[in-house]
């Protein structure tokens, strides 16, 4: 009962906050709205207690608002793991494989991201949830897809019981002119409604059967993607990785072959990774079993050749027009306003003058990084990840492209290497950046 330990001990006391917040208050109250008037529509109009059939049906409904409930409130706040602040591997040559997290000030282990909204390196990270206000990750993953089980199930018997209500009360005012549908009346016309169903009561109903519906069409989507990615032993970060990964060794033409290294081979030995019947998944969060041939650093590697390539891509621009980083800036016009993305990525207040690497981006927006000097980030906000470049703008892309020159042929062999090998963050300058979302001026 690891979410009861939780709620008795509270070693955070702050962890209660969470509740407050939209994500959580939205699904608690579909969550309440769908179970609650699915017994009230059961119980009152469509199958009373006195009967076998609807103390059972009044049993499950139960059963399914109390696992719903504990499986939500436990991928909330038992939570993802976190990487220890600090950390460093027990091997100090290994810390050349792994990304150096500024925030936290220690490495970021295999199969770890830093999450800006927990502001802590995650175990695994699958994704940030607002549903949940917490992170999805190796201790919850479990929990949160049960969640993304019972949810649809709990939401399709729900909807079954508001189709029916509503059926069975409208059939002698309404005719319906279904004259191949044979439904027995004969059960209802038995017992007296505790209350007439009247137009408000039609109009709940209603509301809640359209909830139900879109809980269990949209939560189930994400049920199939997140089971999709666990059989694989991957989370949705993780997933993108090897995507990527698979675009860069075929536009460099390297020779490369990329094996995801956490895939076991079976998909039974990958589901038992993330499902045991202790409730705690395999491992510490820090080393994972992997494929045979691969090792611990196989990822790790890769998303530092990516980080590598990404640099060696982005373009540089200069900055001809203040703005002061509004999620939807109106004086900047209406495409802009508009076509704003839908993301919690930050958004960087420009000034005129100032200097920005642009990695991706649309006619509208860009996604890169802005360029500081020393004197500027005293003042830089405490959820920015910041990596540290060269201080010479002008050298940035030669060291980049010599960088990804001399690792063309840079397989998972280099930890047996004598390779000097530097990766972003032990390379010294005076300049900082971090990303996130900048305002692209309309061309006239």
């Amino acid at each position: 009962m690891n979410f009861l330990t939780a709620l008795v001990t509270f070693e955070n006391l702050h962890e209660v906050r969470r509740l407050c917040h939209w994500g959580p208050v939205i699904a608690l109250t579909v969550i309440a709205v769908c179970s609650s008037m699915a017994i009230l529509d059961s119980i009152i109009w469509y199958w009373p207690l006195d009967t076998t059939g609807g103390s059972f049906n009044f049993i499950m409904l139960i059963n399914w608002s109390v696992l719903i409930l504990y499986n939500y409130f436990n991928a909330m706040f038992v939570g993802p793991g976190y990487i220890p602040l600090g950390w460093k591997p027990e091997k100090e040559e290994d810390t050349k494989y792994l990304q150096f997290c500024r925030m936290c000030q220690g490495y970021k282990a295999p199969r770890s991201h830093h999450c800006r909204k927990c502001n802590r390196c995650v175990m695994k990270m699958d994704h940030h949830c607002p549903w949940i206000n917490n992170c999805c990750g190796h201790q919850n993953h479990a929990y949160f897809t049960s969640f993304l089980l019972l949810a649809p199930l709990g939401c399709s018997h729900a909807a079954f019981i508001f189709i029916m209500t509503m059926y069975t009360q409208l059939y002698e005012r309404i005719s319906f002119g279904w004259s191949t549908v044979k439904i027995d009346m004969s059960a209802v016309r038995r017992f007296q409604p505790i209350m007439p169903f009247s137009v408000p009561a039609f109009a709940a109903t209603l509301f809640a059967l359209g909830l139900a519906l879109g809980t269990t069409i949209a939560v189930g989507m994400l049920f199939f993607i997140q089971m999709k990615v666990i059989l694989r032993n991957k989370t949705s970060i993780e997933a993108w990785i090897e995507e990527k990964a698979k675009d860069r060794i075929q536009y460099y033409q390297t020779g490369e072959e990329f094996i995801f290294p956490y895939d076991l081979g079976r998909r039974w030995e990958n589901f038992k990774q993330v499902f045991t019947w202790s409730g705690s998944p395999e491992g510490d969060g820090i080393q994972w079993p992997i494929h045979a041939k691969c090792h611990q650093h196989t990822l790790t590697i890769e998303q530092l050749k990516q980080k590598a390539d990404k640099r060696v891509r982005s373009i540089q621009y200069r900055v001809v027009e203040d703005y002061n980083g509004a999620c939807c800036p109106l004086s900047k016009g209406l495409n802009t306003f508009f076509r704003t993305p839908c993301t919690e990525e930050p958004r960087i207040g420009l000034h005129k003058g100032e200097t920005i690497l642009a990695t991706r981006g649309t006619k509208w927006w860009m996604y890169g990084d802005k360029v500081l000097d020393d004197a500027q980030t005293k003042g830089m906000a405490p959820n920015m990840e910041e990596y540290q470049v060269y201080s010479d703008l002008s050298n940035l892309c030669t060291f980049f492209s010599h960088f990804a020159e001399e690792n063309k042929n840079f397989q998972t062999e280099l930890l047996h290497s004598n390779l000097d090998y530097h990766p972003l963050f032990n390379v010294c300058g005076s300049v900082f950046a971090f990303s996130g979302y900048i305002f692209q001026r309309e061309k006239k």
